[in-house]
């Protein structure tokens, strides 16, 4: 099967699978009766006051009932247009036909010289016009929307699923509550195809390997309900569900990994690929997209390790302090020497959605060029010290850029940037700040440390110290994952902290359980009360913002409004 990089129409059952999770973005059936009933009463009502002699009471005047046609007649065009414009093909073909329906009464009742007929007959031959120019225009604007779903969705070299259509997936079967188990295939040795035979060699491979995917899951040989992807590189994705036990889940991993082990022919040369996998399951594992997206890997990593063909490893908390934190040690440092650090920025929103700044989120390329989830990476670089680099990179790069747009823009956007215990502690922090102000040229107003509640447990007398002398230098102080901790209120109240965040686990479980909600209120209380601002992380829906609004949060970070995006996007957003 050729893949010519539309998989929404090629691929049925992606097409299907992709249909059902925007299935909740489309209009109620429910509206569209409405408006058929608001029209066939409003078309029964024009012909009655059409006939009619009588007359009406309006405001103590008599108002023949025939001068109430005309805005029945507007009704009835308004429903007209609003079913093309709302429901599209169906609307327009219900409006058409229904509109020509009248015609041999209309002309039936002119030639009975009912000679008011004409201004119907007028009517609705400028309805019907007005509405194939609408339908036309809205048309063409869904194809083109169609289009730009295609290619946010679709991978343009395989043609089948990306990581954005997977991560949407993902978000919309949590919503359902529905489990699932996502899995990360990897590729140990695919770099001899593009070190042997080039890069077009390699992208024939990935074609391959993508189509021999697709057809296990259009064929359903599997037995459970699957969702094939990729991500940038030789990674392969795989939603899974309907599975009825872990055993089904390996049993349709197993299905994929024999079709990739069978050999692949590229320019008539013979590879045969090696594979590792890691698979995480929701809601066993996590309860929400990113981290049951991140802990996939941290699978797979170490499947990596054994070196052996077919390894499958599912996610367990004993992993995140297993001895694999020796290669991803080896993959910071790194990343280090050879520019692998860099940062994405997420934004952050006063309850009227104007934007406030952003916080820098610290990331890392491996060898391969591949993205590792701060899940896996800052657990190991806080054990080997190597955070405080990470940290530093951050530092230094997000403020350079954020500084560069200020000066160009005069913004007032604050970066928020985090700093470990470790990094705080350590003498000459307060001049790393001083130096990231000086080079970047960010005022020292619009630049935010952020510092997790638990260093007050760490070293208070020296932690309150060092936070002093950065809020001397006029820089915003946030103390981060607030509620988590067991730090003294006493000490709270005599940090000179400008903002405290409320950790995102309240926020997940704040509609569904009352205690979390009123603990959230409790946060929010206390924080106002100590002259704190309030900002509450990981908002992913409309709900969460509501209750965040009725509670009196001040600031909103989270999916619902911002992704972590790369400095390029944030700066358009500024622009905005």
């Amino acid at each position: 099967m050729e893949k010519k990089g539309n998989f929404l129409r090629q691929n049925s059952a992606q097409e299907r699978m992709l249909d059902e999770f925007s299935y909740a973005n489309r209009l109620p059936l429910w509206g569209f009766l409405v408006l058929i009933g608001l029209f066939l009463t409003g078309a029964i009502l024009i012909q009655y006051t059409a006939r009619s002699n009588g007359i009406i009471m309006i405001s103590n005047q008599p108002v023949p009932l025939k001068t109430l046609t005309g805005a029945f007649s507007a009704i009835c065009n308004v429903c007209v247009l609003s079913m093309v414009v709302l429901y599209k093909k169906p609307g327009f073909i219900f409006s058409v036909v229904i509109l020509l329906a009248q015609y041999p009464s209309l002309i039936k009742q002119f030639l009975n010289q009912n000679y008011t007929s004409i201004s119907g007959i007028f009517t609705n031959t400028f309805i019907i016009i007005a509405s194939c120019i609408v339908y036309s225009f809205v048309h063409r604007a869904q194809l083109y929307q169609m289009r730009m779903r295609d290619q946010a969705v679709t991978d343009r070299l395989t043609g089948i699923a990306n990581r954005f259509a997977t991560n949407e997936l993902m978000k919309y079967l949590i919503q359902r509550r529905e489990k699932f188990a996502f899995v990360v295939i990897k590729f140990h040795n695919f770099n001899n195809i593009n070190n042997t035979l080039g890069q077009q060699a390699g992208d024939e491979a990935l074609k391959q390997i993508a189509d021999r995917m697709t057809k296990i899951m259009e064929s359903g040989s599997t037995g459970t309900k699957d969702f094939v992807a990729t991500r940038k590189g030789n990674d392969f994705l795989l939603v899974i569900r309907d599975f009825t036990s872990e055993e089904s889940i390996r049993n349709t991993i197993d299905v994929y990994l024999e079709a990739m082990s069978r050999k692949i022919i590229v320019k008539d040369v013979d590879f045969v690929l090696s594979s590792c996998v890691g698979y995480s399951v929701y809601p066993e594992d996590a309860d929400d997209e990113q981290t049951i997206f991140d802990y996939a890997y941290v699978a797979m990593y170490n499947a990596k390790k054994a070196n052996v063909s077919g390894t499958i490893c599912r996610f367990s908390k004993d992993l995140l302090d297993s001895d694999n934190s020796v290669d991803i040690e080896r993959t910071i440092r790194h990343a280090l020497d050879n520019d692998g650090v860099f940062y994405n920025l997420q934004p952050q929103f006063d309850t009227n959605h104007k934007l406030r700044g952003f916080e820098a989120l610290a990331r890392i390329r491996d060898e391969q060029n591949n993205v590792i989830s701060p899940v896996v990476f800052i657990p190991v670089a806080e054990k080997t010290g190597l955070v405080d680099k990470i940290d530093q990179k951050v530092l230094f790069d997000a403020s350079k850029f954020i500084g560069a747009i200020v000066k160009k823009t005069h913004s007032d956007v604050i970066l928020s940037v985090n700093a470990s215990v470790r990094h705080l502690m350590r003498t000459g922090f307060v001049d790393e700040i001083k130096a990231a102000l000086k080079e970047s040229g960010l005022p020292a107003n619009q630049l935010e440390i952020e510092i997790t509640e638990s260093i007050l447990i760490e070293s208070v007398d020296k932690a309150i110290e060092c936070i002093k002398q950065i809020s001397d230098l006029g820089v915003r102080i946030a103390v981060d994952d607030f509620g988590t901790g067991y730090s003294s209120l006493s000490y709270l109240n005599s940090f000179p902290a400008d903002l405290i965040k409320v950790d995102r686990s309240f926020i997940i479980t704040m509609n569904s359980s009352e205690t979390s909600k009123q603990f959230v209120a409790a946060i929010i209380a206390l924080g106002h009360v100590m002259n704190y601002k309030v900002i509450a992380e990981g908002v992913e829906n409309q709900e969460q913002l509501d209750t965040l609004n009725q509670i009196g949060c001040d600031l909103i970070q989270g999916f619902v409004w911002g992704r972590p995006m790369d400095p390029e996007e944030a700066a358009k957003l500024i622009g905005k």
